[in-house]
């Protein structure tokens, strides 16, 4: 009996050490898979960087298209193209990505139509695009939420630093620690989505001024 007691205590613990080991394994896995989508977004713009403006304007408007290949079509345009464009060229293009938002269940899409309708006409739509942009930077996706950031990353570098836009920014990130407090107050370190976030909020801070500070959640501050 004491032999066979024994057995099963040594069988529960190498099994429980066995679970342990491989968690590390699972929780890696998990992330490739979460940056398996973005990595072939990268991969579709390297190819689509040689095919010519007219056709990938043409892309845009094909709702058939895959939506990573989609992704990446407009990724060039909106980093290449539409700074150059004609204004009867932005106006169709704006179209499209409004009607492509409308449409669209994929949030890289999504995010991508945000950052071209800002590129395209920043007055028209800074106001209604990048607060919507912000709440992206909480989706459960890695790739998502990085393809968001970085999009919001150069739309702010690419500005005047404009206190009406800081203003905007800052307001929505504020919001969103106010609803956080309570798992601020136990974290010592900002996780990699809240890392993003405080980095955009440091932008608007430097542009409206240190006072603003005094607005946040206490639990934040620390973290800032």
């Amino acid at each position: 009996m004491f032999r066979l007691i024994c057995f099963i205590f040594t069988f529960i613990c190498l099994g429980l050490i066995s679970s342990a080991a491989d968690q590390p394994a699972a929780v890696s896995a998990v992330h490739d898979y979460l940056l398996d989508d973005r990595q072939q977004i990268d991969e579709y713009t390297d190819k689509f960087k040689q095919i010519p403006k007219d056709i990938l304007l043409e892309m845009v408007k094909d709702e058939t298209l895959n939506p990573l290949r989609m992704t990446a079509t407009m990724s060039i345009i909106n980093q290449q193209y539409v700074k150059e464009m004609v204004q009867s060229e932005r106006i169709q293009y704006e179209r499209a990505l409004l009607r492509m938002l409308s449409r669209t269940d994929s949030s890289f899409v999504q995010v991508e139509s945000m950052y071209g309708l800002c590129v395209a006409d920043r007055y028209e739509y800074f106001d209604s695009m990048v607060p919507a942009l912000i709440q992206k930077l909480n989706h459960y996706n890695t790739g998502v939420n990085l393809l968001a950031y970085e999009n919001l990353d150069q739309l702010l570098l690419d500005g005047q630093n404009r206190q009406r836009e800081a203003r905007i920014v800052f307001n929505t990130i504020r919001k969103i620690l106010f609803l956080s407090r309570r798992k601020l107050e136990s974290m010592s370190t900002p996780e990699p989505k809240l890392d993003r976030q405080l980095k955009i909020l440091r932008w608007s801070i430097k542009v409206l001024g240190n006072q603003e500070l005094q607005r946040l959640p206490r639990e934040v501050i620390h973290l800032l």
